[in-house]
């Protein structure tokens, strides 16, 4: 099962080793009762999510959403929203609220089932669908730790300035300034002149510094 890679990663981080919780239960309840597994996966995803935000000091309550959750986790480790990545990993934690939907019409203690419900709530989920919920799971929550724990190419060297360092500064141009537009899409100011001409950027932004001191 794919969860074997997430529990490599787990392994390589000693911080994370309580996930280990979540990974035993998915392990254990996949083929038996699917609805626990999917109870477990969503769980993990936004635990995750909430030790990169707590770490960086950012409490994002009890009631945050998982789509929040996810934004706001990989904010925090550097990557504006206009990347790719905090994109598609976004989109993907949809799936995070589906999954609760979903567990609520398998779990055998949602509402109470008759006898042959019981039998039959795992057979709603197919193997297909089961091996994408859980290899959606792994690659997520993979991507989280090993960026966090600076395995990934966005992890900050000491000169460099992230975009998510000059929010003050973000939200001038944002306010000066209208969205770029690409097609139908549209991009705020600050994040266009972000990436596409970064030593513009920093100059402005050093700017920007000095007439606060002033």
């Amino acid at each position: 099962m794919s969860i074997e890679r997430l529990e490599t990663v787990i392994n390589q981080h000693g911080r994370w080793a309580d996930l280990r919780i979540y990974t035993d239960r998915i392990a254990a309840h996949a083929e038996t009762d699917f609805s626990h597994a999917l109870e477990n996966a969503k769980a993990l995803l936004e635990t995750i999510c909430k030790e990169i935000c707590s770490s960086k000091g950012v409490d994002m309550g009890s009631s945050a959403t998982i789509q929040a959750l996810m934004k706001r986790a990989f904010k925090e480790m550097g990557y504006p929203p206009s990347d790719l990545v905090t994109q598609v990993s976004t989109s993907l934690s949809t799936i995070g609220q589906k999954m609760g939907e979903l567990r609520n019409q398998i779990s055998p203690t949602s509402h109470g089932k008759t006898l042959d419900d019981l039998k039959r709530r795992n057979d709603l989920v197919d193997d297909l669908t089961r091996e994408f919920l859980i290899d959606t799971t792994v690659s997520v929550a993979s991507l989280m730790i090993r960026s966090f724990e600076g395995a990934s190419p966005r992890a900050k060297p000491k000169d460099v300035l992230l975009y998510t360092d000059c929010e003050d500064f973000n939200e001038l141009l944002d306010e000066t300034n209208a969205p770029f537009q690409i097609g139908v899409n549209s991009y705020p100011a600050s994040e266009a002149f972000y990436s596409v001409d970064r030593t513009s950027y920093e100059s402005e932004y050093r700017k920007f510094l000095e007439g606060e001191d002033e």
